[in-house]
């Protein structure tokens, strides 16, 4: 992974070279609707206030749990014994970017969700949220951790959550293999290593259609990730990608002519 040094430097280029997030100049339809529609929506919800009041729980709570990562591990905390408040503090998606998703899945209605990485259940939650309608597959590494993110989603009252626990690398194919239908939404929160994200996506793109997206995560988190996520914007199928530093996002509109690239300040 990058230094903290060498992230701060990146994120600087990143935001001296990006278009501005209010869409001026954007020619774009669809990136226009969505900077205007989304990243600028700032309304509230009242499900926000639920699921940020027991964010600060788990920050509060020092209760240890045994941790067996596959990913490439926590900047902050690789310890194999964690306490909750240290997972929710340095390993859990800040609420601006949760409730980002939280507004996508709204604006286009998406119902089938999957995200690789469910940690203890905050960004889940808020995708369940989002629209109750279909269901959000969420995946977890370690069982302790999927256990927490249990409780959280049984404290929210949220039952169109389905938890699988296990490597990613096992319990993803086999999901897949028996799923029939098509993912709207797919969050990649797992891993961070350049070749499994790469796998990952590989595996979820036969189940996109025209108006899903792919989102990825921490994709200037070290040189692998930053890898990866090239790797995947260059693919014939991507018609168009959002950097927004910390997340990455790709979408396979077919009425994109000419595949266009967008790094936007958020």
């Amino acid at each position: 992974m990058f230094s903290k040094i060498e992230l701060a430097k990146k994120y600087l280029r990143y935001w001296t070279k990006a278009s501005n997030g209010k869409g001026h100049g954007t020619h774009s339809p669809f990136v226009y609707d969505f900077i205007r529609k989304v990243l600028m929506d700032n309304d509230s919800h009242p499900e926000f206030a639920r699921i940020e009041q027991l964010r600060q729980q788990l920050r509060k709570d020092n209760t240890l749990l045994e941790i067996r990562d596959f990913g490439a591990g926590s900047r902050v905390d690789d310890h194999k014994q964690r306490a909750v408040s240290s997972i929710a503090k340095s390993a859990l998606k800040p609420a601006k970017y949760s409730q980002l998703f939280y507004k996508i899945i709204q604006h286009y209605n998406y119902k089938n969700r999957l995200e690789l990485g469910t940690s203890l259940g905050i960004t889940t939650s808020y995708l369940a949220n989002a629209n109750k309608d279909g269901k959000v597959y969420t995946f977890e590494g370690a069982p302790s951790v999927a256990t927490v993110a249990q409780k959280t989603f049984t404290n929210l009252e949220l039952s169109n959550i389905e938890l699988t626990e296990g490597n990613f690398d096992e319990t993803l194919p086999a999901f897949l293999a028996n799923y029939k239908d098509k993912i709207d939404f797919s969050f990649i929160d797992g891993n961070h290593r350049e070749q499994p994200t790469i796998n990952y996506y590989e595996q979820l793109l036969p189940f996109t259609h025209n108006d899903s997206v792919i989102i990825l995560d921490d994709i200037h988190w070290s040189q692998g990730m930053e890898n990866a996520w090239y790797n995947i914007i260059e693919r014939p199928e991507v018609t168009l990608s959002i950097d927004l530093f910390f997340i990455g996002l790709v979408f396979f509109r077919k009425e994109n002519k000419e595949k266009e690239h967008f790094t936007i300040r958020y």
